[in-house]
């Protein structure tokens, strides 16, 4: 991806949160030029890979295949202690745009459409050899509601509904009737090393530097100024 595709990538995340009445921390709109100034304190944003990420999936169609996400905390994943057990994000999917097919082996994680069209999620479980089972159907909870799909089956969620997404348990997702502010509520968030894509590809994009980064995406910060 082009560093100036990210830029108004960002951009207009921004305007979409600001429209949602959706508001976020400080550091999400730190400039580099800021960042270079943050010394160990801001730790914690660096090492638990907080703030912007916004992936292509490696395929170089956005619009089509593709997510912004805010990680707003997290715990440390290599953590033994897991101090702070949780992790929770906004993401915003456009319509038209689709969040590929894959698994989590340790995240456990509740998807909550917080506004704007419905959020449809494909569902699909998986066997040991981690293929889908396409013949099985999937129990998954609603709004606490204990919900039967078949495999490949989809659950519509309006605005105010969420799911629960259990360990293995392939899913899918995109926004109908307009773009989705959708929020995740999970279990310690490892994304360098905790999705299983059904089919093969990378979890972040390559970046073109065709003009200056307006924000840092959440793998790209600094380390801390001495002193």
């Amino acid at each position: 991806m082009k560093r100036s595709e990210l830029n108004q990538i960002i951009e207009d995340g921004i305007e979409f949160l600001e429209a949602c009445n959706f508001h976020l921390p400080p550091f999400a709109f730190w400039s580099p030029e800021k960042w270079a100034q943050k010394g160990p304190r801001c730790d914690q944003i660096r090492t638990r890979a907080l703030g912007w990420d916004v992936t292509d999936f490696g395929k170089g169609q956005f619009e089509k295949l593709g997510l912004l996400l805010f990680t707003l905390r997290n715990g440390e994943p290599k953590d033994p202690y897991k101090t702070k057990p949780y992790c929770e994000k906004i993401m915003i999917l456009r319509e038209g745009q689709r969040c590929p097919t894959h698994f989590h082996w340790q995240k456990v994680e509740d998807i909550i459409n917080r506004a704007g069209g419905k959020l449809v999620i494909r569902l699909l479980d998986s066997d040991q050899n981690e293929q889908p089972r396409m013949s099985e159907p999937v129990k998954v909870s609603v709004d606490a509601v204990i919900t039967e799909v078949p495999a490949g089956g989809v659950v519509s969620l309006e605005p105010g509904q969420s799911i629960c997404l259990s360990r293995g348990l392939y899913h899918e997702f995109w926004a109908e009737g307009g773009a989705v502010l959708a929020g995740e509520v999970s279990s310690v968030n490892d994304d360098s090393a905790d999705n299983r894509f059904l089919e093969p590809m990378p979890r972040f994009p390559e970046i073109e530097e065709d003009e200056p980064a307006r924000h840092y995406l959440c793998g790209e910060y600094p380390p801390a100024k001495e002193g």
